[in-house]
Order: C-alpha cells, then structure tokens, then sequence
C-alpha cells in the first residue's frame, strides 16, 4: 500500500518552533509529529510513503533516512515548486499513488490521534466505492463545514459549512482512503480537495464516511499542541501506562511522559499533562503543569511552568514564572525571577524584562 502526508509549507501557525525544524520533525511527546504516523501506516501494510513538501525539505531528507531503514519503508519527497492546496499534491504524486490498483492514504501532517488505518483499510475495502473520509465528531459544530451522510449508511450525502441549525456534528478529520482512480478527478494546479473533489465524489454515490473512535486533535498551532499534548498522554494511560513516568515517583502527579535521559532536582512538583525530552536538566522545588519541555532545556529552582512550549536548549532562570500559552524557540534565555504570559520569543533571543501581556519578541 502507499501513502501521501501533506506535510505543506512554512508552518508559521506554530512559530518559533518551525523556525528551528519543519513542523513534522518537531517532537510531540518525544517523538517528531511525522514519526506516530509512519508507524501508524507500516503496522497497515504501507511500503511507500510520499511527503508531500514545499518547504526546506533537505532537513527532512537525512532525519527520514533511517526511519526508511528501520521501518523497511519507501520515503520520496514530491517537492511542491508552487503550494499545490490539498488535492493537487495526490496529481504531482500520481506516478506513486496511482502505480498499481491498491488503494492509498491520504492525511494532514499535523493530525494527532489513534489513527485507525487498518481498521480504515477494511472498511474502505468492504464498501467498494472511491474514497473513504475519517469523520470525528464536535460538541459545537456551527464553528465547522459539517458532513452530512445519507440517512442509515456511512456513504457521504453533501457538505455544509458551519450550520446554523443542527444537521451533522461530524467534522473532517483530514484523514483519507482513495481508489487511484481518484486521481482522475484531480489536474496538477492548486486545488482544494474539500471544496473541488469531494462535493462530486459525493455526488456520484462515491465517498463514505469512516467515525473515529477516541481522541483528535490538529496541533499546528501552540494551543492545540498542549490540548493535544493532553488528550495523547491521557490515552497512553489508559492504554499504554507502562510508557508513562512512574506514578510511584514522589515528584509526578497525573499524566507525565519523561525522556530516562532528564534530570529531576528535588522537592519538584510535576503533571498533570508534562512531557519533558531528553537531557533536560530541572532544578529543585519547580512545578511544571500541563507544558511540553524539549531537548536540551533548562529550567533552573523554584520556576513555576503552566500552559507553555519550552524550545530546545532554553533556560528559565530561578524563580520564572511562565504561563498563558508562551512558546520559547530554540536557544531562549529568560533571566531570573521574571514573568512571562503568552510571549511567543524567536531564537536566540535572552530576555531581562518581564513580559505581562501576550506579544512577539522578535
């Protein structure tokens, strides 16, 4: 089977971090976002998968490199010279997905949840028609475009945009399943594959709808992250717990991913909903709640961490204080006993002046 993640552009929703590394290598709990899926699509029989890309793809090329090894799989960049939408990546990888009659996958880079791909492969098989669309389901679905099925089947009626009275609460979970026939729907030029493919698919009685079962979230951007962040290492508990931080540890409460690699100082409070990655260093007495800390930071005594993404190789000083979704790139350091609400602070930057309010410092 084949694949194709449209991996897109400069990822500017989840700035600074996307100035340092592409959105999928950026790790999301511990691992770079790409890689949860590349396992996902190998455990479902996948042997080539096509990164759809129109961004510095040379960072990607040596880093994807030996997950082709080790996972005994196919990676080939299609280097988008112009952004191509969502439809017209599947036309410019046409000599891939469209090799042989066995039908391939299509989804967002940014998309985290349990992702279903056997069980979509079966389902889509079952079925018979051209595409099958992943579905999760919102509690308020007027923010959204709605799919709306025909009555007592899974095959996909029409689409509408934010309702203002309820007719579906099923959202696009930016997951598919395609026939290669598909592909002759589909000319190489900017296309939306929402708004130009999918409403005659459904006219023509060849698209259905495939309900996920758990947790969804697209984490492109800093809030999301952390929601996401959230809403994986609650199903890692439940289904996983053994990849979890000892609960038995004096210092974590909840929900907490850490890398063996981190030091943890004393008389630390820790969780719920904290990842921390590897080498990271944290002094004594800090509390760290619902935050995503990566590689190579540092967090020096007594600093106090909610809602927040701290980059790569960054240090808090004593007695920081950080909350209201602040997002540190690489390399940041924040002296001591400052506070920071909602500042997003590019690279390389170091900070001496609090900052109240949310802004960029650039």
């Amino acid at each position: 089977m084949k694949a194709l993640i449209l991996v897109g552009g400069f990822g500017t929703r989840l700035r600074p971090l996307t100035l340092t590394l592409p959105k999928p290598l950026v790790e999301f709990c511990n691992r770079p976002m790409i890689l949860h899926q590349i396992e996902g699509l190998v455990k479902a029989g996948v042997t080539d998968i096509v990164l759809a890309v129109n961004y510095r793809p040379e960072i990607m090329v040596s880093i994807l490199k030996k997950y082709e090894e080790q996972y005994k799989v196919t990676i080939t960049f299609s280097v988008e010279n112009e952004p191509l939408g969502t439809a017209g990546p599947l036309a410019l990888a046409r000599e891939i997905l469209g090799k042989d009659q066995s039908p391939f996958f299509v989804l967002n880079s940014d998309i985290i949840c349990e992702y279903p791909f056997e069980q979509l492969r079966d389902f889509h098989n079952d079925h018979g028609a051209e595409g099958t669309i992943v579905v999760t389901k919102v509690d308020e679905p007027s923010k959204y475009g709605v799919i709306v099925n025909h009555p007592n089947t899974t095959r996909i009626q029409r689409f509408v945009e934010k309702p203002t009275d309820f007719v579906s609460n099923k959202i696009n979970a930016g997951i598919y399943i395609f026939n290669p026939n598909i592909l002759d729907r589909i000319e190489l030029k900017p296309t939306s594959i929402e708004k130009e493919v999918f409403p005659f698919m459904a006219k023509d009685n060849q698209l259905h709808a495939f309900e996920l079962d758990g947790f969804w979230m697209d984490v492109g951007q800093p809030k999301d992250f952390l929601t996401g962040t959230c809403l994986y290492l609650s199903n890692v508990a439940h289904r996983r717990p053994q990849l979890l931080a000892n609960p038995n540890l004096h210092y974590v409460h909840g929900n907490v991913l850490i890398d063996p690699s981190a030091k943890i100082g004393e008389d630390c409070r820790i969780g719920p909903n904290v990842t921390i990655g590897p080498n990271v260093v944290i002094g004594d007495g800090v509390r760290l709640q619902r935050c995503v800390v990566l590689e190579g930071a540092r967090i020096k005594d007594h600093s106090w961490v909610k809602n927040c993404i701290i980059g790569w190789h960054s240090t808090l000083g004593r007695w920081t204080r950080l909350e209201g979704v602040s997002v540190l790139g690489d390399d940041v350091s924040i002296n001591d006993e400052l506070y920071v609400n909602g500042g997003c602070i590019l690279p390389h930057k170091c900070i001496s002046t609090s900052i109240p309010e949310p802004r960029i410092i650039m």
